[in-house]
């Protein structure tokens, strides 16, 4: 299943359908240990300040000065490598 790329409520946060169960729920913040790998990734992108996994999606938050433009494709790459079948 292709990801899919959902606004949330807050601009500063985005929600990435996988169709696959991701775990969770968890919640992963930047500069903090985590044990998780995909998670891990996702905070290593420039911007991104935490990654909510629940279900079988991932949200997203970044700093409000960070570019959804840059972070997205990102982001989609990692979680397509991780939860494609």
């Amino acid at each position: 299943m292709a990801i899919t790329v959902s606004n949330t409520p807050n601009p500063n946060a985005l929600k990435f359908t996988v169709g696959a169960d991701v775990g969770g729920p968890a919640t992963y913040v930047a500069g903090r240990e985590t044990d998780d790998p995909t998670a891990g990734r996702l905070l290593a992108i420039e911007g991104v300040t935490s990654v909510f996994m629940s279900s079988d999606f991932v949200t997203l938050s970044k700093m409000p000065d960070a570019d959804w433009e840059v972070i997205t494709p990102a982001a989609t790459q990692i979680l397509d490598t991780a939860f494609s079948a």
